[in-house]
């Protein structure tokens, strides 16, 4: 590679489990296991010679001593070459998204030719924890905190912002902030379980779906082929019916749930592809992530997508498809604004056109790739040139990346 030039990173073979609901079909199975699935098959379908994967970078929101640096763990335990290193990293809900990013930064400066990216998380598996123990409690109580709910509460130092209750607070702020009521946020959370029930009845996800075998406590494993969180009969009526969380418009039916899942692609550099014998199906284009006040998070994308714009010299004129992870439905309507979109923007069209976390869920370090998975293949359907992906960030952080379709 000639100094100073960067190898364009190229996106194959983009796959994903079904989206699993808290404590629902794939809780039997732990993050490493999981993970270990979505690695074999990725090595499986794109035909890959494993002993030539220089790395494996794997996302993880909740990680675990379970399966410590799980992006190695993972891949030893899917049986492949030992010669082959790996890590885990957490951006919390952009945890995928980056591990994609880190992978192309590998390969775009020389570091390595052909990296997987992962994430995974299995919400239902996070443990609960103590810090009182360590050190000996003589006297007194212990407390076990949940780490789940924890690691929302810390997601920021309480010395510097205050105590943040959780992402529901901050949803709350953003819809305060852009004056979006709890009838639109039930309205957006229709649309997106209308759009991944009609996703699945015509098959989009069919290529890219990894059915999982799950083992019962008597008998064979039972295949798990569908995201089983979606509501195919939503409506105003039936979301309706649900109580605000904390006295606002956020309830269960309008807000992203806890998951299960895992999504890989390989990230390959340009100049080695045939020799791997592998099809590129995008290209990473650019991409951005920028910090905003963690009160409002879900705002994250509006700083990030102008970061991206500045970075790539692109627009929203170029772009065909996007995807908003949808924290909450509060947060996408927010970020609308926030993008100066009005209520009837045609924009909104190219929007989550099958779903995304309200319907088919957020399990945190696979979304990003889970996200890139559908992206990658509806862009083929629609044929598109560029897609943008953006996350909002516990924390207060936004992502944004640029993929363009390479055939």
């Amino acid at each position: 590679m000639a100094a100073n030039t960067l190898r364009r990173a190229a996106i194959v073979s983009p796959l994903r489990t079904p989206v699993g609901k808290f404590l629902g079909s794939l809780a039997p199975l732990e993050a490493g296991p999981l993970g270990a699935l979505i690695i074999k098959a990725l090595v499986e379908r794109s035909g890959v010679d494993p002993e030539r994967v220089d790395d494996v970078v794997f996302a993880q929101g909740y990680g675990s001593g379970e399966a410590p640096a799980i992006g190695r763990w993972s891949w030893l335990a899917a049986g492949m070459p030992i010669g082959t290193p790996g890590y885990q990293l957490d951006r919390r809900c952009g945890s995928g998204l980056q591990a994609v990013i880190s992978a192309a930064m590998m390969v775009q400066t020389g570091a390595a030719d052909c990296v997987l990216a992962g994430g995974v998380e299995s919400m239902s598996n996070v443990e609960h924890y103590s810090t009182d123990i360590r050190k000996g409690a003589r006297f007194g109580d212990l407390t076990l905190h949940d780490r789940l709910i924890r690691g929302r509460l810390m997601s920021q130092p309480a010395e510097r912002f205050g105590v943040i209750s959780g992402m529901i607070e901050t949803a709350e702020n953003v819809a305060k902030d852009f004056g979006i009521t709890r009838e639109e946020s039930d309205a957006y959370a229709v649309r997106s379980h209308q759009r991944a029930a009609a996703a699945w009845d015509e098959g989009r996800f069919d290529d890219h779906i990894v059915p999982v075998p799950v083992p019962q406590r008597r008998g064979d494993p039972v295949m798990f082929e569908r995201d089983e969180g979606f509501r195919a009969d939503a409506s105003m009526e039936t979301l309706g019916a649900f109580r605000p969380i904390e006295g606002g418009v956020v309830t269960a039916g309008n807000a992203s749930q806890q998951n299960d899942a895992a999504a890989a692609c390989l990230v390959v550099a340009e100049d080695k592809l045939d020799a791997l014998g592998l099809e590129p199906l995008l290209w990473l284009s650019g991409w951005a992530a920028a910090g905003c006040e963690p009160s409002r998070m879900g705002i994250g994308p509006v700083p990030a997508v102008e970061r991206l714009f500045a970075r790539t010299g692109l627009g929203w004129d170029d772009i065909g498809l996007i995807e908003l992870n949808e924290a909450f439905a509060a947060q996408v309507l927010g970020v609308c604004k926030g993008w100066g979109w009005s209520g009837d923007d045609s924009r909104r069209e190219m929007l989550n056109v099958n779903g995304s976390g309200i319907s088919l869920g957020h399990p945190i370090g696979a979304t990003g790739i889970r996200i890139l998975a559908d992206m990658a293949h509806e862009m083929q359907r629609r044929e598109v040139r560029y897609g943008l992906e953006t996350m909002c960030i516990a924390g207060g952080q936004g992502m944004a990346a640029m993929f363009e379709r390479a055939h």
